[in-house]
């Protein structure tokens, strides 16, 4: 399954180190929670992911806060593509391992 969604770049404030997070929007976490998936730690989604003109290979998790999966981007992501607090992310993601 392909995705393509924008979203704004967040910070977990619960934590005291940086985590960095973009929300897949709630329509699209319905149809990632609806595939049928082999048993990972905490409900995570393998995924390859794009923003811009950079690509990794992560997982996406739910979460009961934001009511959708949450997309980790860790440093290196933002810091090659310019990203900041509260900014639009165009992100393309592909699960993997289905």
């Amino acid at each position: 399954m392909q995705l393509d969604f924008t979203a704004p770049l967040w910070q977990w404030q619960a934590r005291s180190d940086s985590w960095w997070f973009v929300t897949v929007p709630e329509d699209l976490s319905d149809d990632l929670a609806s595939l049928p998936l082999p048993p990972r730690g905490f409900g995570s989604i393998r995924v390859r992911v794009t923003v811009g003109s950079t690509s990794w290979t992560t997982s996406v998790f739910p979460s009961d806060e934001q009511k959708a999966y949450v997309l980790p981007m860790k440093k290196a992501v933002r810091t090659a593509e310019k990203l900041t607090a509260d900014a639009p992310v165009r992100v393309r993601l592909e699960t993997i391992d289905l």
